[in-house]
This record gives C-alpha cells, structure tokens and sequence, in this order.
C-alpha cells in the first residue's frame, strides 16, 4: 500500500462509523440517527391560524415552537390562552417556554407523551372545550385513556393552589430544622417538592421520596 493510500484510509476511518456484523450501524452512527430534530418555530397571527396548522400537522409533527406575542407587542398574535385550548381539542400539551425577542416569546407544544400526568387545570379546561363543542377524537383520545389508567383521578395542582400533603406534612414536623426551611421557601421553590410528591403513584416510592426530601430540607437545600 502506498503512502498515499494509507493516508486517505486513515483519513476516512475518522469519518466513517464501524458496522456492526449485521451491516448495521455502530452504536455513534445510531445514536446520531436518533438525535431529535428541533421543532421548527411558527407565529399565528390568529386561533384559527393555529388550530388550522393543528388540524394538518397534529398527527405527524413531534412539536413546535410557538412564537407567542408579549401584552405590549406591537401586533397581537394567539395568545398562550387561546394556544392551549386548541393543543388539548387535538391531544397536545404545553411545555418549556423561553425568550426570544422584545416582542415575543417562544412556548413548545408537543403531542401528550405516554403515561403522561394531568393537571387539574386542564381537566378542568377540557370539561369547558367538551361543553363547547371543541374536542377533537384525538383529544378525546387522550382524555379516555387517563380515566381509564387513573392518572384523571391523580391530577395534580399548581403552584398557586397546591396543599401540602398530609404524610409531608407530618414528616416535617419530627424534624425543626426541615420544617423551619420549608416554611421559608416561595411557592415557586416549594412547588417541586409538593409536585413530586402528589405525582408518585406507589406507596412505598412516595414514603421514600418524602424521606429524601425531609433530608434534603434539613440541610437547607432546594430541589
């Protein structure tokens, strides 16, 4: 084999991926493969814009960005409000919200995962869409298989209304220290803790978890 050669092997050894006895790609070219694409960025100037690009993409695309306008922007655009109503007809939810310029923000709507929970607010929000007319089969879909699965039964609070479990509760109070540093926290710092804790389904999973969090207080620490 000539210098050349060697060279050029060498060379494209470093951009090529090993295959597998099979002839399929090795565990980085797979990884690589399976990397999720970014959900593209769309503005609606209306509910009707949004709900119609719903209507065509719901049951094909993994997500979107909405680009969200601000109360101050200059031109309205679906309001966070009206977005979400029109996600749960069509079996979809919100997610991450992030910044993205003066005017805008950017909020991630996603069809609803598997097993997924369910907040209390938006079982209440369905209630009103179902009365309205709006819900769409697969919404409805997604609405049968929490009740069915009892994940409806377990929805969970937010931050602005959820109550302290009673067994957390009791946990504090044997430990001061804990107790007195949970006590101090916002609503926004207590809301992780209560929120995985009301979200746990096996017994012994929530005593444990409680356990860990009582520690983790007493050491003055958040989630």
């Amino acid at each position: 084999m000539s210098r050349r050669t060697r060279s050029t092997t060498a060379a494209l050894s470093k951009l090529t991926e090993p295959v597998t006895k099979k002839g399929t790609p090795g565990p980085r070219a797979a990884k690589i493969a399976a990397a999720p694409q970014s959900p593209p960025i769309r503005l609606f100037d209306t509910a009707v814009a949004w709900e119609t690009w719903l209507v065509a993409n719901s049951q094909d695309l993994a997500g979107v960005w909405l680009q969200i306008a601000k109360k101050a922007a200059s031109k309205p655009t679906v309001t966070y409000d009206q977005a979400l109503d029109a996600a749960l007809c069509y079996g979809w939810i919100d997610g991450q919200r992030k910044t993205h310029d003066a005017e805008h923000f950017l909020q991630r709507f996603t069809p609803r995962r598997k097993n997924s929970m369910w907040s209390k607010r938006n079982v209440d929000k369905v209630a009103v869409l179902i009365q309205e007319g709006r819900m769409r089969a697969s919404g409805q879909a997604e609405i049968d298989a929490a009740k069915a699965d009892g994940r409806w039964e377990r929805a969970y609070a937010g931050a602005s209304n959820i109550q302290v479990p009673a067994d957390f509760q009791a946990a504090l109070l044997k430990n001061s220290s804990a107790k007195s540093f949970f006590e101090a926290l916002n609503k926004t710092q207590r809301y992780p803790f209560l929120w995985r804790i009301e979200t746990t389904r096996r017994p012994e999973t929530r005593r444990r978890r409680i356990d860990e969090y009582v520690t983790l207080l007493a050491d003055h620490k958040p989630l």
